[in-house]
């Protein structure tokens, strides 16, 4: 067997650039760059082996350790789920900053590498900077707090680990099913050990996207199920998107005449204003789309692991006879709430569905319902979001500033934010007709991804206009990846909304009987009430900035 004499850290890079990712007839590569902190545990060896490919293998510098792996798991989210960046840190605090971001990718089922720095196995210097010791337990270390986040989770004790740890965290990232973020330990000393590792291990390696087909029996019972429904719905999530099933979802709509409302996640996957799309469901959701899910006695769930805001905590689904039919890669996403499960990929499933269920029609009053219903849900949005409402005295609306790029937006925006009030805004108010165009980080609600995630979407979509929309808490929780975005070229409009603290919280807060207390800046232990001047802050970081107060 040939062999070729490389550090572990030298392998592991060698490797990840082997991988390559077949997209719409392309080769690209599966790992299109590095997001990289250096510190103690990975500049002297991973670090190296990264400088010595820097042509070839990008490695971008982040701000913070978090704001890195979030851009990861936006710019997966961007590409649907076809290429996966990496990210590096040192041990200690730069690997558990990663954490945070791992639960991201983990909640919204997304693919995220994370190589992180480890304590020398040896255990002769130790315990060495930033290593955190248990008296109980000397082989853990901080980076056990990943197990928890991670679909797949090693440390490496010997370099030819290599050859069987990491085709396992790659193929775990691409399973349709299981996919979500990969964690690999790396310590000092095991990272500069040299090995003669197979020279076959380093070949190119093409992966395809799998796309599971549904078993007969399986699809008999959903069939069954449909055909025996008079007001059947369909709910889009994530796993159109990843399935890439937004034209077999449109397809199989308009072939049997059913109604689709759609998740957070699954938001954009049929143009806003097809004649069947209903909008978003669940608490932050429209009236229309929670009007038709009231009555719905069959909901073909496609892709969506039926969160509580999704379901309104099962309040929405209000039909004693409802019956679910769960169309998921994931049998633990397609047995959720006593559904009927369908496990494949998405696209093939629908097409599977609409040649059984050949002839089938949803009775034209339920759809004539559904535009009823819909057009009142767009009306309501025009009003809110236009441009004057008559109140020329107060500060724009999240609604208004949403309609502000709704209205402006070409077939080549795509928007993106994260936790507090834009999620519910922004999933009613951009109206796009164009599928996939839409990024609400809501699985994991994680303040402080929006800057970071429009770094990634930036990255993975450097033709489109990237939008970002972000509240001033959690603009102040993680800002630092605008000077990224600056120093490495990538473009993006960011629109910052002051509150004066964190708003929506205390809404919730005020709403169920509280008082103000602590969220607003007002109503916090404050010895001087100091506003940010946000556009000041930007600039010095190198942006073109201005503060605006109207519409």
């Amino acid at each position: 067997m040939q062999t070729t004499r490389l550090t572990t850290a030298q392998a592991i890079v060698r490797y990840l650039m082997a991988q390559k990712a077949e997209i719409d007839g392309a080769l690209q590569p599966l790992f299109p760059g590095v997001y990289a902190i250096f510190g103690h545990g990975n500049v002297t060896c991973l670090g190296h082996a990264l400088e010595e490919v820097k042509e070839d293998f990008p490695t971008w510098r982040g701000q913070n350790e978090q704001g890195m792996a979030l851009a990861a798991v936006a710019f997966a989210k961007a590409t649907k789920r076809r290429q996966i960046m990496v990210a590096t840190s040192s041990v200690g605090p730069g690997a558990t900053n990663m954490v945070t971001a791992a639960g991201v990718a983990m909640a919204n089922r997304l693919p995220l590498l994370l190589l992180a720095g480890d304590t020398f196995q040896s255990r002769i210097p130790d315990p060495v900077l930033q290593q955190v010791e248990k008296f109980d337990a000397p082989s853990t270390t901080v980076n056990d707090c990943f197990r928890p986040v991670v679909r797949y989770w090693d440390r490496l004790t010997r370099p030819e680990q290599v050859v069987q740890s990491l085709p396992h965290a790659v193929h775990t990232m691409l399973d349709p099913g299981d996919c979500g973020p990969a964690f690999i330990g790396l310590p000092q000393d095991i990272q500069a050990e040299a090995y003669d590792f197979p020279v076959r291990l380093f070949d190119e390696c093409v992966h395809e996207l799998r796309r599971p087909r549904p078993d007969t029996s399986e699809v008999d019972r959903a069939v069954a199920a449909l055909t025996d429904a008079e007001k059947p719905l369909i709910i889009a999530g994530g796993g159109v998107h990843w399935s890439g099933a937004e034209a077999a979802l449109a397809e199989f709509a308009e072939a049997h005449n059913i109604p689709v409302v759609e998740t957070v996640a699954g938001r954009t996957s049929l143009p806003a204003h097809h004649r069947l799309n209903a909008g978003p469901v669940g608490v932050t959701g429209c009236t229309s789309a929670n009007a038709l899910a009231a009555e719905a006695d069959l909901v073909l769930a496609v892709g969506t692991r039926l969160q509580d805001f999704a379901t309104g905590s099962w309040t929405v689904f209000k039909n004693e006879a409802v019956q679910f039919v769960g169309l998921n890669t994931a049998r633990f996403d397609a047995t959720k709430h006593r559904s009927l499960p369908l496990v494949c990929d998405a696209r093939e499933g629908l097409a599977e569905l609409t040649a059984r269920a050949d002839g089938y029609r949803a009775d034209r009053s339920w759809t004539d319902t559904c535009a009823v219903e819909t057009a009142q849900y767009h009306a309501y949005i025009d009003k809110i979001a236009a441009a004057d409402t008559g109140a020329r005295d107060e500060p724009p609306t999240y609604a208004q500033v949403v309609g502000v790029v709704d209205r402006a937006a070409s077939d080549n925006t795509y928007v993106l934010t994260a936790a507090g009030g834009f999620p519910g805004e922004l999933v009613n108010g951009w109206r796009g007709d164009t599928v996939h165009s839409f990024d609400a980080e809501y699985g994991f609600s994680c303040m402080g991804y929006e800057i970071a995630g429009g770094w990634g979407a930036k990255m993975a979509l450097p033709d489109r206009e990237v939008v970002v929309f972000v509240g001033d808490g959690s603009y102040l929780m993680m800002n630092s990846d605008l000077y990224s975005s600056v120093l490495s070229g990538h473009k993006l409009i960011v629109l910052v909304c002051d509150n004066g603290g964190f708003a929506v919280i205390n809404r919730l807060q005020v709403n169920q009987g509280g008082v103000p207390f602590n969220n607003l800046i007002a109503d916090a232990k404050v010895v001087d009430e100091v506003r940010v001047d946000f556009a000041a802050h930007a600039a010095a970081m190198g942006c073109l900035s201005e503060t605006v107060t109207s519409v």
